[in-house]
């Protein structure tokens, strides 16, 4: 069987500066015999010669289009608009599989091409995810909540979590009401370390704590992080109705950002927030701010980047025969494609 060859993309979205596959470790897989090739890029928070000195083959931003046909091409967020068709395997994710906005035009240029998508969403044992930005997309999101909150959220730029962690300081959240929703997975815990190191009034709930919704006592909270991925239809945590209603609510935090999915759980937002405008209003009498951007951990590119990172290279070794977590994935590509039919 011929070596892994992975093909880390440049990412073309000028806010990404993560990596999923850090230096460290991409040396660590060319001296297990993964052959890997690096494009440049000018963004990433990592230099292209720490690649280069781990061994790594560096080639100009955007070549992954004229690859070897057996080159995973591996990357984070979305695909430029060209090439029509894709003829690669392709990781990262695609946010392909619930009728987001772009679904199937995505899914039908892989069909064209007759490439495959292997979402990183769908990398999965027993239905639970094995790898993630999850926790310092939560870390993030809470963090920027208490911001909005108090009103000193700027526009936003990449940092290290001790910067990150020093404007909230001088926020301040002494007395603030929070509650995270989905507190128990990834997300959610990163949610409530932050909020936790920033001395909020916290509430944790977890998936079955939403069951039957008390919805009372969500709008009695200032700040409300929500980490709950639904794919399943049930009662939004925060719908039109609430805009008007009595509520100490102020912002809500989008972590799980699935503005477009018809089982959105904070259905008065339908569109992701810019890092040049983090929150929208939503509301003015009382006023609610919604931040859903969709990139939350590129905000700390570096901290993020190396825990994922971390999670993905135990899972390379079965890439090749799509054994394991990879299975599930191309079961899911599988199945989005033949509900196109």
């Amino acid at each position: 069987m011929r070596p892994v060859h992975l093909w880390l993309r440049h990412e073309t979205r000028s806010t990404e500066r993560r990596a999923p596959l850090v230096p460290h470790d991409a040396a660590r897989l060319v001296a297990d015999g993964v052959q890997v090739t690096v494009e440049e890029s000018p963004q990433r928070v990592f230099g292209i010669e720490a690649y280069r000195a781990g061994g790594c083959r560096v080639v100009e931003a955007g070549s992954w289009v004229d690859a070897p046909e057996d080159a995973h091409i591996l990357g984070i967020k979305e695909l430029p608009d060209e090439p029509d068709s894709l003829r690669h395997t392709h990781i990262f994710f695609g946010h392909a599989y619930k009728g987001q906005d772009g679904a199937d035009a995505l899914l039908a240029r892989f069909a064209t091409g007759g490439g495959q998508l292997l979402d990183l969403e769908y990398l999965t044992v027993d239905g639970r995810r094995v790898i993630a930005f999850g926790y310092w997309a939560g870390y993030v999101g809470a963090s920027l909540g208490v911001l909005a909150t108090r009103g000193t959220l700027a526009p936003l730029h990449p940092m290290e979590r001790a910067e990150l962690d020093a404007l909230v300081r001088a926020a301040g959240a002494d007395g603030m009401t929070a509650l995270v929703v989905g507190a128990q997975g990834r997300s959610g815990r990163g949610a409530l370390d932050a909020l936790i190191s920033a001395g909020a009034i916290l509430d944790g709930w977890d998936r079955e704590d939403t069951l039957v919704l008390d919805r009372e006592a969500l709008l009695d909270h200032e700040l409300l992080v929500n980490c709950v991925l639904s794919t399943t239809a049930q009662p939004p945590f925060v719908g039109p109705d609430d805009l008007t209603a009595e509520r100490e609510l102020r912002v809500v935090a989008d972590v799980t950002c699935d503005v477009t999915s018809e089982y959105n759980l904070v259905p008065v937002n339908t569109a992701i927030t810019s890092w040049e405008e983090p929150a929208r209003r939503v509301a003015e009498d009382p006023r609610l701010d919604v931040i859903a951007v969709d990139n939350l951990p590129s905000l700390l590119p570096r901290e993020a980047s190396v825990a994922f990172s971390a999670d993905l290279v135990p899972l390379v070794p079965t890439l090749a025969g799509r054994r394991g977590p990879w299975r599930e994935a191309q079961r899911s590509y599988e199945a989005a494609q033949a509900a196109r039919a």
